[in-house]
Protein backbone atom coordinates (compact mmCIF):
# COMPACT_ATOMS: atom_id res chain seq x y z
CA UNK A 1 0.00 0.00 0.00
CA UNK A 2 1.20 3.34 -0.90
CA UNK A 3 -1.50 5.78 -0.22
CA UNK A 4 -4.92 6.26 0.98
CA UNK A 5 -7.45 8.78 0.12
CA UNK A 6 -10.35 8.39 2.45
CA UNK A 7 -13.67 10.49 2.00
CA UNK A 8 -16.19 11.20 4.62
CA UNK A 9 -19.41 10.78 3.26
CA UNK A 10 -21.06 13.43 6.04
CA UNK A 11 -18.09 15.67 7.74
CA UNK A 12 -20.94 17.17 10.10
CA UNK A 13 -20.72 13.98 11.99
CA UNK A 14 -17.96 12.38 10.96
CA UNK A 15 -15.33 12.29 13.98
CA UNK A 16 -12.40 9.95 12.27
CA UNK A 17 -11.86 7.07 10.37
CA UNK A 18 -8.91 4.36 10.56
CA UNK A 19 -8.28 1.69 8.23
CA UNK A 20 -6.74 -1.64 10.34
CA UNK A 21 -4.60 -4.13 8.36
CA UNK A 22 -6.00 -7.27 9.85
CA UNK A 23 -4.20 -10.92 8.92
CA UNK A 24 -4.31 -14.51 10.21
CA UNK A 25 -6.98 -15.29 12.88
CA UNK A 26 -8.17 -11.74 13.54
CA UNK A 27 -9.73 -11.95 10.31
CA UNK A 28 -11.73 -15.03 11.02
CA UNK A 29 -12.80 -12.89 14.43
CA UNK A 30 -13.92 -9.81 11.86
CA UNK A 31 -15.69 -11.86 9.84
CA UNK A 32 -17.90 -13.47 13.51
CA UNK A 33 -18.10 -9.85 14.64
CA UNK A 34 -20.14 -8.80 11.25
CA UNK A 35 -22.02 -12.30 10.79
CA UNK A 36 -23.63 -11.09 14.34
CA UNK A 37 -24.77 -7.78 13.62
CA UNK A 38 -27.89 -7.46 11.32
CA UNK A 39 -26.83 -4.17 10.01
CA UNK A 40 -23.70 -4.07 7.57
CA UNK A 41 -20.62 -4.04 10.05
CA UNK A 42 -20.46 -3.82 13.10
CA UNK A 43 -20.22 -1.46 16.63
CA UNK A 44 -17.23 -0.69 17.89
CA UNK A 45 -14.97 1.49 20.06
CA UNK A 46 -11.49 2.62 20.31
CA UNK A 47 -10.42 0.00 17.56
CA UNK A 48 -12.28 -2.82 15.35
CA UNK A 49 -13.21 -4.56 19.19
CA UNK A 50 -11.74 -7.56 18.14
CA UNK A 51 -9.72 -9.44 21.43
CA UNK A 52 -5.33 -9.03 20.79
CA UNK A 53 -5.72 -5.71 18.64
CA UNK A 54 -3.71 -4.00 20.90
CA UNK A 55 -1.43 -5.96 21.96
CA UNK A 56 1.67 -4.32 19.88
CA UNK A 57 1.18 -0.26 19.98
CA UNK A 58 5.19 -0.08 18.61
CA UNK A 59 3.74 -2.05 15.27
CA UNK A 60 0.05 -0.97 15.08
CA UNK A 61 -1.85 -2.69 12.62
CA UNK A 62 -2.89 1.10 10.78
CA UNK A 63 -2.90 1.18 7.49
CA UNK A 64 -4.31 5.23 7.54
CA UNK A 65 -6.70 7.95 9.11
CA UNK A 66 -8.82 10.34 8.43
CA UNK A 67 -9.60 13.35 10.85
CA UNK A 68 -10.72 16.89 10.46
CA UNK A 69 -7.97 18.58 7.89
CA UNK A 70 -7.13 15.49 6.58
CA UNK A 71 -7.07 14.65 2.83
CA UNK A 72 -5.33 12.04 0.52
CA UNK A 73 -2.37 10.31 1.96
CA UNK A 74 0.44 9.17 -0.42
CA UNK A 75 3.84 7.99 1.32
CA UNK A 76 6.86 9.21 -0.02
CA UNK A 77 8.42 7.82 -2.93
CA UNK A 78 10.31 4.00 -1.81
CA UNK A 79 8.04 3.31 0.90
CA UNK A 80 5.02 1.60 1.43
CA UNK A 81 3.20 -0.99 3.96
CA UNK A 82 3.22 -4.45 3.67
CA UNK A 83 -0.29 -5.94 2.48
CA UNK A 84 0.53 -9.97 2.66
CA UNK A 85 -2.10 -12.04 0.48
CA UNK A 86 -5.28 -12.82 2.03
CA UNK A 87 -5.16 -9.50 4.16
CA UNK A 88 -8.49 -7.49 4.85
CA UNK A 89 -9.10 -4.08 5.27
CA UNK A 90 -11.27 -2.90 8.04
CA UNK A 91 -12.48 0.21 7.65
CA UNK A 92 -13.80 2.17 11.11
CA UNK A 93 -15.60 5.10 11.38
CA UNK A 94 -16.71 7.16 14.39
CA UNK A 95 -19.37 9.59 14.58
CA UNK A 96 -19.95 12.42 16.70
CA UNK A 97 -23.07 14.05 17.70
CA UNK A 98 -22.98 16.13 19.80
CA UNK A 99 -24.39 18.81 17.92
CA UNK A 100 -27.65 16.99 16.86
CA UNK A 101 -30.87 16.62 18.95
CA UNK A 102 -32.66 13.29 19.48
CA UNK A 103 -35.20 14.40 16.48
CA UNK A 104 -32.54 14.72 13.96
CA UNK A 105 -30.08 11.71 14.55
CA UNK A 106 -32.69 9.33 13.13
CA UNK A 107 -32.36 10.88 9.68
CA UNK A 108 -28.34 11.10 9.84
CA UNK A 109 -27.22 9.46 7.00
CA UNK A 110 -22.95 8.86 6.14
CA UNK A 111 -21.77 6.91 3.22
CA UNK A 112 -18.47 7.14 4.26
CA UNK A 113 -15.53 5.40 1.42
CA UNK A 114 -12.04 5.23 0.86
CA UNK A 115 -9.74 4.62 -1.95
CA UNK A 116 -6.14 3.00 -1.77
CA UNK A 117 -2.87 3.25 -3.79
CA UNK A 118 -1.07 0.10 -4.25
CA UNK A 119 1.24 -2.04 -6.35
CA UNK A 120 2.90 -5.48 -6.14
CA UNK A 121 5.65 -6.59 -3.62
CA UNK A 122 7.12 -8.51 -6.46
CA UNK A 123 10.46 -7.20 -7.50
CA UNK A 124 9.77 -4.40 -5.81
CA UNK A 125 12.51 -2.35 -3.87
CA UNK A 126 10.36 -0.07 -1.21
CA UNK A 127 11.03 0.05 1.88
CA UNK A 128 8.67 -1.01 4.70
CA UNK A 129 6.90 1.41 6.72
CA UNK A 130 5.26 0.51 10.14
CA UNK A 131 3.18 2.84 12.52
CA UNK A 132 3.93 3.56 16.31
CA UNK A 133 1.26 4.83 18.69
CA UNK A 134 2.20 7.04 21.46
CA UNK A 135 -0.72 7.36 23.79
CA UNK A 136 -0.95 9.06 27.16
CA UNK A 137 -3.70 8.91 29.65
CA UNK A 138 -6.07 12.23 30.04
CA UNK A 139 -6.55 13.42 33.94
CA UNK A 140 -7.80 16.91 33.06
CA UNK A 141 -9.85 18.45 36.59
CA UNK A 142 -13.08 20.24 36.52
CA UNK A 143 -12.52 24.21 37.14
CA UNK A 144 -12.87 25.23 41.07
CA UNK A 145 -16.30 26.50 40.51
CA UNK A 146 -17.72 23.02 39.02
CA UNK A 147 -16.08 21.06 41.33
CA UNK A 148 -19.31 19.57 43.12
CA UNK A 149 -20.74 18.47 39.93
CA UNK A 150 -21.53 14.53 40.03
CA UNK A 151 -18.90 13.47 37.42
CA UNK A 152 -16.02 15.64 39.08
CA UNK A 153 -13.87 12.77 40.13
CA UNK A 154 -11.69 10.63 38.57
CA UNK A 155 -13.90 7.51 39.19
CA UNK A 156 -17.03 8.96 38.13
CA UNK A 157 -15.69 9.75 35.11
CA UNK A 158 -13.94 6.88 34.14
CA UNK A 159 -17.30 4.63 35.06
CA UNK A 160 -19.28 7.02 33.33
CA UNK A 161 -16.90 6.38 30.02
CA UNK A 162 -17.67 2.34 31.12
CA UNK A 163 -21.74 3.06 30.79
CA UNK A 164 -21.31 4.48 27.30
CA UNK A 165 -18.77 2.27 25.92
CA UNK A 166 -18.45 -0.60 27.63
CA UNK A 167 -15.69 -2.15 30.13
CA UNK A 168 -12.95 -2.80 27.30
CA UNK A 169 -12.84 1.13 26.17
CA UNK A 170 -13.85 2.67 29.55
CA UNK A 171 -10.76 0.36 31.09
CA UNK A 172 -8.19 2.25 28.97
CA UNK A 173 -8.55 5.53 31.36
CA UNK A 174 -6.82 3.68 33.81
CA UNK A 175 -4.78 1.36 31.69
CA UNK A 176 -2.50 4.08 30.06
CA UNK A 177 -1.16 4.76 33.58
CA UNK A 178 0.32 1.04 33.48
CA UNK A 179 1.75 1.71 30.18
CA UNK A 180 3.31 4.89 30.87
CA UNK A 181 4.08 3.91 34.51
CA UNK A 182 2.48 6.98 35.71
CA UNK A 183 -0.54 8.00 38.47
CA UNK A 184 -3.58 8.97 38.67
CA UNK A 185 -3.43 12.50 39.45
CA UNK A 186 -5.47 15.79 38.41
CA UNK A 187 -3.45 18.01 35.85
CA UNK A 188 -3.88 19.71 32.09
CA UNK A 189 -0.22 19.13 31.13
CA UNK A 190 -0.06 14.62 30.40
CA UNK A 191 2.46 13.31 29.21
CA UNK A 192 4.17 9.53 28.37
CA UNK A 193 7.24 8.37 27.85
CA UNK A 194 8.12 4.85 26.63
CA UNK A 195 11.77 3.11 25.74
CA UNK A 196 11.94 2.15 22.40
CA UNK A 197 12.66 -1.62 21.87
CA UNK A 198 14.24 -1.08 18.24
CA UNK A 199 16.21 1.05 16.25
CA UNK A 200 13.39 2.51 13.30
CA UNK A 201 13.82 6.34 11.44
CA UNK A 202 10.92 8.32 11.97
CA UNK A 203 9.67 9.59 8.38
CA UNK A 204 6.05 11.39 9.43
CA UNK A 205 4.17 12.36 12.40
CA UNK A 206 0.68 13.12 13.77
CA UNK A 207 -0.76 13.91 17.25
CA UNK A 208 -4.34 13.56 18.06
CA UNK A 209 -6.44 15.40 21.16
CA UNK A 210 -10.01 16.24 20.54
CA UNK A 211 -12.02 19.74 21.61
CA UNK A 212 -10.46 21.16 25.12
CA UNK A 213 -6.82 20.26 23.64
CA UNK A 214 -4.45 22.94 23.34
CA UNK A 215 -0.99 22.19 22.09
CA UNK A 216 0.68 18.82 21.68
CA UNK A 217 4.46 17.96 21.83
CA UNK A 218 6.41 14.77 20.63
CA UNK A 219 10.04 14.37 21.72
CA UNK A 220 12.87 11.69 21.21
CA UNK A 221 15.31 11.83 24.44
CA UNK A 222 13.26 14.24 26.02
CA UNK A 223 15.23 15.81 29.06
CA UNK A 224 18.72 14.21 27.64
CA UNK A 225 21.71 15.61 25.59
CA UNK A 226 20.04 14.24 22.81
CA UNK A 227 16.95 16.03 22.77
CA UNK A 228 15.26 16.20 19.51
CA UNK A 229 11.65 17.79 18.14
CA UNK A 230 9.83 14.93 16.63
CA UNK A 231 6.29 17.22 16.79
CA UNK A 232 5.57 20.86 18.01
CA UNK A 233 1.76 21.48 17.68
CA UNK A 234 1.60 24.74 19.76
CA UNK A 235 -2.08 25.54 18.81
CA UNK A 236 -4.23 23.27 18.33
CA UNK A 237 -7.07 22.85 15.81
CA UNK A 238 -9.26 20.03 15.65
CA UNK A 239 -10.17 20.91 12.23
CA UNK A 240 -6.43 21.00 10.79
CA UNK A 241 -5.08 17.09 12.31
CA UNK A 242 -3.31 15.97 8.44
CA UNK A 243 -0.02 13.92 9.20
CA UNK A 244 3.31 15.76 8.61
CA UNK A 245 6.19 14.39 7.04
CA UNK A 246 9.58 15.57 8.47
CA UNK A 247 13.14 15.14 8.04
CA UNK A 248 14.28 11.94 8.88
CA UNK A 249 15.26 11.08 12.32
CA UNK A 250 17.03 7.98 13.49
CA UNK A 251 15.78 6.74 16.84
CA UNK A 252 18.08 3.77 18.54
CA UNK A 253 16.58 0.85 20.12
CA UNK A 254 16.51 2.43 24.07
CA UNK A 255 15.80 5.62 23.35
CA UNK A 256 12.49 7.09 24.79
CA UNK A 257 9.86 9.14 22.81
CA UNK A 258 7.76 11.46 24.91
CA UNK A 259 4.47 12.65 24.28
CA UNK A 260 2.74 15.59 25.98
CA UNK A 261 -0.71 17.25 25.47
CA UNK A 262 -2.36 20.12 27.27
CA UNK A 263 -6.23 20.08 27.71
CA UNK A 264 -8.22 23.38 29.09
CA UNK A 265 -11.58 23.39 30.37
CA UNK A 266 -12.31 26.92 29.44
CA UNK A 267 -13.06 25.90 26.06
CA UNK A 268 -16.01 24.07 26.69
CA UNK A 269 -17.55 28.05 27.16
CA UNK A 270 -16.42 28.96 23.86
CA UNK A 271 -17.43 25.88 21.97
CA UNK A 272 -21.26 25.28 20.19
CA UNK A 273 -20.66 21.19 20.56
CA UNK A 274 -20.71 22.12 24.80
CA UNK A 275 -23.43 24.08 25.05
CA UNK A 276 -25.77 22.63 27.62
CA UNK A 277 -23.63 19.94 28.94
CA UNK A 278 -21.89 19.72 32.59
CA UNK A 279 -18.73 19.98 32.90
CA UNK A 280 -16.56 16.78 34.20
CA UNK A 281 -13.47 15.47 35.13
CA UNK A 282 -12.18 14.19 31.53
CA UNK A 283 -10.38 11.01 31.17
CA UNK A 284 -9.24 9.13 27.63
CA UNK A 285 -12.66 8.05 26.07
CA UNK A 286 -14.10 7.59 22.80
CA UNK A 287 -16.56 10.39 22.85
CA UNK A 288 -16.06 13.80 21.11
CA UNK A 289 -16.29 15.35 24.68
CA UNK A 290 -14.19 13.21 26.12
CA UNK A 291 -10.64 13.75 25.22
CA UNK A 292 -7.45 11.43 23.94
CA UNK A 293 -3.60 12.93 24.30
CA UNK A 294 -1.91 10.37 21.04
CA UNK A 295 0.93 10.97 19.06
CA UNK A 296 0.82 9.20 15.49
CA UNK A 297 4.38 8.11 13.94
CA UNK A 298 4.98 7.05 10.27
CA UNK A 299 8.74 4.71 10.76
CA UNK A 300 10.66 2.40 9.08
CA UNK A 301 12.35 -0.07 11.16
CA UNK A 302 16.11 -1.57 10.91
CA UNK A 303 14.94 -5.06 11.78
Amino acid sequence: LTGTDIAPGNPEIVHHVILFRVDGAMAGAAAAEDARSADPGWTCFGGMGLEGEFGNLDDASWLGAWAPGGGETVLRKGYGVALERGTRIVMQVHYSLLLQDEADRAGLEDLSATKIRWRPQAGSDLQELHTVLLPAPVELPCRPEHAGGPLCTHDASVADVKARFGEGPGQTANLLHLLCGTEVRATDTVSCTRTMPRAMTILGAAGHMHLLGRWLRIEANAGTPRESEVLDIPLWNFDDQAARPIEPLRVEAGDTLTVTCHHEQRLRDLLPAFEGTEEKYVVWGEGSADEMCLGILQAVFDD
